[in-house]
């Protein structure tokens, strides 16, 4: 009796065909957000003090807080619509699948935000000029690509190295996007990357605000 012949393949789950832009498009995503908050949010404040105008704004009735907020509220909208557009060109131009919820991307977007707004904030505080705020931006770029995941595996790092990516927000941010994007998973799976972020998102903020805030003193 003939059964027929068995072909046995390995499939890959999620990306079968091995296209590379379904694994690198939503990470160059995260990636673009990182850079336009980092770099804008800690040149914009360089900005005042190199122009003289800082003096001017601490003396007017409004609080530290609310100069924070008028300073970081702009970059945040602006990296939202760069967020919309890029995955709109992800979808529809790569053809990159969107198999999970836009709500629950918002929500990740937004937390990764206060990271990256409180380390752009943080660098403006220690910064003098924008040469100097442009040149420590970079000094972050460069650990937080190389230890994200985003080209190496994290699980093909060195185990020393392997415990500094949990300090970096762009490694959890990867995660989330790319489950969202291509495999379609909920808060039920990326719980853990969500309260990560959160949570040094809140600490990175706070802290910078604070110190900020001491400056402005």
């Amino acid at each position: 009796m003939d059964y027929g012949n068995i072909d046995a393949r390995s499939r890959n789950w999620y990306n079968p065909n091995l296209y590379s832009q379904n694994f690198y498009v939503p990470g160059i995503v995260a990636f673009l957000i990182m850079i336009l908050t980092l770099l804008l949010t800690s040149m914009a404040i360089i900005k005042e003090k190199e122009r003289g105008t800082m003096e001017q704004l601490i003396v007017t009735p409004i609080r530290p807080a609310e100069l924070i907020l008028g300073k970081t509220i702009p970059y945040s909208v602006i990296a939202i619509i760069q967020m919309t557009v890029v995955t709109v060109f992800a979808v529809y131009w790569f053809e990159i699948p969107l198999a999970g919820s836009l709500l629950l991307l918002g929500v990740a977007t937004f937390f990764f935000l206060l990271s990256t707004l409180g380390i752009g904030l943080f660098i403006s505080t220690i910064s003098s000029t924008q040469q100097q705020a442009m040149m420590t931006t970079f000094f972050f770029i460069l650990p937080f690509f190389m230890l994200s995941g985003f080209v190496f595996p994290v699980a093909n790092m060195p185990e020393p190295v392997q415990w500094l990516t949990y300090l970096n927000p762009l490694m959890y941010f990867l995660i989330v996007i790319r489950g969202i994007f291509l495999k379609g998973v909920g808060l039920e799976v990326l719980w853990p990357q969500f309260v990560s972020l959160f949570v040094i998102g809140v600490v990175l903020l706070g802290g910078a605000v604070r110190r900020f805030r001491k400056r402005l003193d």
